[in-house]
């Protein structure tokens, strides 16, 4: 099965001369278990994501896990087969990792309808291209953000990664804008709570924070399940590569939308 690329040519662009620009091929690489990305349309939030990227070695495989925003599908949804289309080529789904993550979990369930219309991983597919046209992804779709759920979905990736050896050739990506429609100056502030647990590697804390202050981080999950996983890696350090907010672009700041890049190593 191919699934197609839906949002090219409106969320991110066709053209490769237009993708390329929003990689930094000057951009030191850091050999990094994982990045935590945004995934709005790239003329927002591209630059935060391509630095992500560029700053980040190639992987022969990445593990994507970003929120389904349309409530379509499993909790916890696999894409476990077939091929994703990209502008640059498709990238095959690794169907035995997959596979053993679906196994393994308590949550995870082989679904592809959470997929059809979701964008969140969609957007992450040209930069991986770009970096490792050969690689291989394992998409996952996540709209149960209770902190079991988050944390059986890290540690059984993880666990996957360590069996198979997998160790050192495999890349976590997580998916998530920050807050939503707030003033630039409350959008910070809120930001910087969530900013602080993604950087002191504190999932729970992170989950914790984002509920009791209502912040809208529409991919908490996601991020939280990335860092349970990547601990479990042996990770000791997040930095944070760039924020911005949609107003640097349009010009507007009193309803922006926040956007966090990390590298996780």
């Amino acid at each position: 099965m191919l699934r197609k690329a839906g949002c090219a040519g409106t969320w991110y662009p066709i053209d490769i001369s237009e993708i390329d620009k929003y990689f930094n091929h000057k951009t030191k690489r850091q050999k990094a278990i994982a990045g935590i990305c945004p995934h709005a349309g790239w003329v927002y939030s591209g630059k935060v994501a391509g630095e992500v990227y560029s700053s980040m070695e190639p992987a022969s495989l990445y593990i994507l896990i970003g929120p389904n925003h349309y409530g379509l599908g499993a909790s916890v949804s696999v894409y476990d087969d077939g091929k994703w289309e990209t502008p640059l080529g498709s990238l095959e789904v690794d169907k035995n990792i997959a596979g053993a993550i679906i196994k393994k979990s308590d949550y995870a369930k082989s679904d592809k309808i959470a997929h059809l219309r979701e964008h969140s991983l969609e957007v992450q597919l040209p930069f991986i291209k770009i970096l490792n046209k050969d690689a291989k992804i394992v998409p996952i779709a996540l709209a149960d953000y209770r902190v079991d759920v988050c944390k059986n979905l890290g540690q059984t990736i993880s666990q996957v990664i360590k069996e198979y050896k997998l160790t050192g050739s495999v890349s976590l990506i997580a998916s998530t804008d920050m807050s939503h429609y707030l003033k630039a100056s409350e959008a910070k502030g809120f930001d910087d709570m969530a900013i602080e647990k993604v950087l002191k590697l504190d999932p729970e804390g992170l989950l914790k924070v984002v509920k009791e202050n209502d912040i809208s981080m529409c991919g908490v999950g996601p991020t939280a399940a990335v860092i349970w996983a990547s601990k479990d890696l042996g990770a000791k350090q997040a930095k944070l590569i760039r924020y911005s907010n949609s107003g640097e672009v349009t010009g507007d700041y009193e309803q922006v939308v926040g956007y966090a890049g990390f590298i996780i190593a």
